[in-house]
């Protein structure tokens, strides 16, 4: 997901800078793939905050209850959490940007409309 949403946002910035579009096209594709990247990222915020509590619970086991196992269970949950972390925080930027993306073709748009 990561390099399809880098490889669209930089198709993006490539007509954005080219600036002959048929532009009110261009905006409906962009916000059917705004909802796809949204709808990522809010399934894996949802998957990062059951490993972030997935965490805090084992470490709390540890705490109560310190053995090998608890440990390894928290270093196994942590080795999952951050790279989860590191793809959201990539989701979460890269829709950001999209949405900048979007503000401009509306610029970009009303800009080319005739003004009566």
């Amino acid at each position: 997901m990561k390099k399809r949403l880098l490889t669209y946002r930089k198709k993006i910035d490539v007509l954005l800078s080219k600036g002959n579009c048929n532009w009110e096209t261009l905006i409906e594709e962009h916000l059917i793939q705004i909802s796809f990247f949204q709808h990522e990222r809010l399934i894996h915020l949802i998957v990062t905050a059951l490993f972030a509590i997935l965490e805090i619970i084992s470490v709390i086991i540890m705490l109560i209850s310190p053995s090998k196992t608890t440990g390894l269970l928290c270093i196994a949950i942590a080795i999952l959490l951050i790279p989860y972390i590191m793809h959201y925080y990539t989701l979460e930027n890269e829709v950001q940007k999209l949405y900048v993306q979007y503000d401009k073709m509306r610029e970009a748009y009303n800009n080319d409309e005739p003004q009566i």
